[in-house]
């Protein structure tokens, strides 16, 4: 071959690369382009639509913080957004038109269902839901997170304990107050756990913070807040506080928890009840405790321990199963009662 033909190959074949139809880089540059710009327009009507939520104000500043991005491109995505009428700017004052205000629950509606489609349907770690729920509610069509509700059971609340709005726009309002304003000796529902900034609510993962736990407030100081959370203490620091939310219990609700063991405190022949598991166990890690028989008020006998202490063989309902220290930490027990077959 020579070499004329061979250049005019390579000519060809670039050319090819850069303008093939649909795949060429030229057509998929625009794509990423195009993508990248329909995600900021989305993020910053998110934002918006926050702010206003929690009556606060937004701005060009407010916005670049929350997107990563300078105030001069913040300037040039609110002209766009407000040329399609998705928001309206009266000097330094902008607020989303109706049109931007559903544009802006779809997406929230996504984020928050694909949350709940991980905790509930999946074994991703809680600290990942977020970041997932970030990318997806960019890319899922609204048939396709209907079709995820419905998979669902249409859930009203995400796992953090944030509203998901219906396919109609419509939110659910609660009251709520943070657990830092709760005094001593008080009783409390947690109802919402916020998941930013992603290091502090790696703090209350850790803690086993989640929603749905009766707390009772036992100590607070400006160093800490000493709670009682399902029958177990914990200490938090006020900034970890502030990120809970905490709803009054109805007069009918207010019985505390009473503390439990914990399976992994069971040595070799002895026997005892299952009382629970822990609300931080989900997903697909609490369906396979569920299908190993490991339910409320069966008798679970631990049978042999490995010499490396982990895991441990315990018999249920007949079966020996194998399970891991951290996953028998999640199981709930109870001696003082003569346990069931």
């Amino acid at each position: 071959m020579t070499i004329p033909v061979a250049a005019g190959i390579l000519i060809v074949g670039l050319l090819c690369l850069l303008f093939w139809p649909d795949r060429g880089w030229i057509a998929t540059h625009r794509r990423d382009r195009k993508r990248t710009a329909r995600v900021l327009w989305e993020d910053t009507l998110k934002h918006i639509y926050k702010c206003e939520l929690d009556g606060l104000r937004p701005t060009l500043e407010s916005i670049a913080g929350a997107l990563h991005i300078t105030r001069d491109l913040v300037a040039e995505l609110l002209a766009e957004i407000q040329e399609n009428q998705l928001l309206q700017i009266v000097g330094d004052e902008f607020r989303l038109t109706s049109s931007g205000q559903d544009y802006a629950l779809r997406i929230i509606r996504a984020h928050r269902l694909w949350e709940r489609h991980l905790a509930d349907e999946t074994g991703f770690a809680e600290e990942e839901w977020h970041h997932s729920a970030e990318r997806h509610e960019h890319v899922l069509t609204t048939d396709e997170v209907d079709a995820l509700s419905a998979q669902l059971g249409h859930p009203t609340h995400d796992p953090h304990g944030d509203v998901i709005p219906t396919a109609e726009g419509k939110m659910q309002s609660h009251e709520s107050r943070p657990l830092t304003s709760v005094a001593p000796g008080k009783l409390v529902r947690i109802i919402h756990v916020e998941d930013e900034p992603s290091a502090l609510y790696a703090q209350l993962v850790a803690e086993d913070i989640c929603p749905g736990m009766i707390v009772r407030v036992i100590e607070v100081s400006q160093q800490q807040i000493r709670i009682s959370a399902d029958g177990d203490e914990r200490i938090l620091t006020p900034i970890m506080a502030a990120n809970i939310s905490v709803a009054t219990l109805p007069s009918e609700d207010r019985v505390e928890p009473t503390s439990h063991q914990r399976l992994s405190e069971l040595d070799p022949g002895e026997q005892a009840e299952v009382v629970g598991v822990s609300r931080s166990c989900r997903g697909l890690e609490r369906r396979r405790l569920m299908d190993l028989g490991i339910l409320p008020g069966t008798t679970i006998e631990a049978e042999l321990r490995s010499p490396s202490g982990d895991p441990t063989a315990y018999r249920v309902r007949g079966a020996l199963i194998a399970l891991r220290r951290e996953q028998s930490e999640l199981i709930y027990i109870d001696r003082s009662k003569e346990a069931s077959p």
